[in-house]
């Protein structure tokens, strides 16, 4: 017991002696030179103040870039989570490929309003004289005549009969056909058109003049004794592609025109009056 306590008293000594060492260690300062430290230092600012500096003296001006990169402390405002860094640059001209080939012509677009006519233009200088041109064509003229005859008598059967001609006095560009017997209109205006025969004694001559499938007028001389000359003459408007020809009535009664080889007793004749192209 008696050798214990000392070895506790000395553990406790030295236990005091190292906590209230560091505090009983202090000199307290001369009065004159804390009087001096407080004249020379700056008033202590609290740490918002400090950041605000420290956050104004690396903030740049409106006018100035910022600066590519710099450091930042978690506890200052609106720190950025990453550092700034600039956004490269490139140059088009270098990326520029060739020329492509033309493309298809697009499709036409809508017609604009017409425009309202502008104002009539100053006249301009008299141009010099023109050399002479070719010479026209003759002044055409219209014509249209025939005129032919037939040798031979004719009787009539049991059917209308078309009078054919076989002498040709004047057919003038061949508008009369003389296969078909009838006259071709190609020059459109008015025509004279003269029908004559032999009439054959004791025998009726029954004849019309048609035009197209219309009986225009009629030829015709009753039974006699004796034998003469029988004529008819018309005028008609003809169109394009009218047609004009004679035609002997059928048999109901016997009808007969009269004439022989030797001399032309039947004759149609026709002839343009008037073309209508003319005023």
């Amino acid at each position: 017991m008696g050798s214990r306590r000392p070895g506790r008293v000395m553990a406790c000594c030295l236990l005091l002696a190292f906590v209230c060492g560091p505090v009983l260690g202090r000199v307290p300062p001369d009065p004159e030179e804390q009087q001096e430290q407080e004249g020379t230092e700056e008033p202590l600012l609290d740490h918002a103040e400090r950041a605000e500096d420290k956050h104004g003296k690396y903030s740049p001006r409106q006018d100035e870039e910022p600066p590519a990169s710099r450091c930042y402390r978690c506890c200052d405002p609106g720190a950025p989570l990453y550092p700034t860094v600039p956004v490269p640059q490139i140059n088009i001209t270098i990326l520029k490929g060739e020329k492509g080939d033309r493309g298809y012509r697009g499709l036409q677009g809508k017609y604009g309003k017409t425009g309202a006519a502008g104002a009539r233009g100053h006249a301009g200088p008299k141009g010099q004289k023109g050399s002479m041109g070719a010479p026209g064509d003759r002044c055409k003229n219209h014509y249209a005549a025939f005129s032919v005859g037939r040798k031979k008598p004719l009787h009539s059967n049991d059917y209308y009969q078309t009078v054919i001609f076989d002498t040709e006095f004047v057919n003038l560009y061949g508008h009369f056909n003389m296969f078909t017997g009838k006259f071709y209109c190609y020059v459109p205006g008015v025509y004279f058109f003269s029908l004559n025969v032999h009439t054959w004694n004791q025998k009726e001559t029954y004849l019309h003049v048609m035009r197209n499938a219309e009986e225009v007028v009629i030829l015709y001389a009753q039974v006699s004794d004796r034998s003469i000359m029988q004529s008819q003459s018309l005028m008609l408007a003809l169109r394009e592609q009218d047609e004009v020809w004679v035609r002997l009535f059928k048999g109901e009664r016997e009808n007969a025109v009269f004439s022989d080889e030797f001399d032309t007793y039947i004759t149609f004749s026709g002839y343009l009056v008037k073309p209508e192209a003319e005023p």
